[in-house]
């Protein structure tokens, strides 16, 4: 299924980050209490008070409970509005 987003918004793959500790004891993503990061599939048009900053490709940051929640074939992924970014990681 192709998914293309409207206005403002951009799909992304999140990352999944499972951290352990040095015990061995694992903490689900859900516990962390950190920014999240994704790759960025498909953006939209943008508006003319909101222009689209990211391209297709890009890892990016964004606050954990930004965006909506969706799945295609099976894969979880974020509509996020652009303004929710907070930063393109490089490197």
């Amino acid at each position: 299924m192709k998914v293309k987003p409207l206005a403002d918004r951009v799909l992304v793959k999140t990352e999944k980050s499972e951290s352990k500790t040095a015990s061995g004891i694992i903490i689900p993503e859900t516990a962390q209490e950190k920014t999240q990061t994704a790759t960025v599939c498909e953006v939209g048009p943008g508006t003319e008070k909101e222009k689209i900053t990211v391209k297709v490709g890009e890892r990016v940051m964004y606050d954990k409970y930004a965006g909506t929640s969706v799945k295609i074939d099976g894969e979880d992924y974020l509509i996020l509005k652009n303004s929710d970014i907070i930063a393109v990681i490089e490197g």
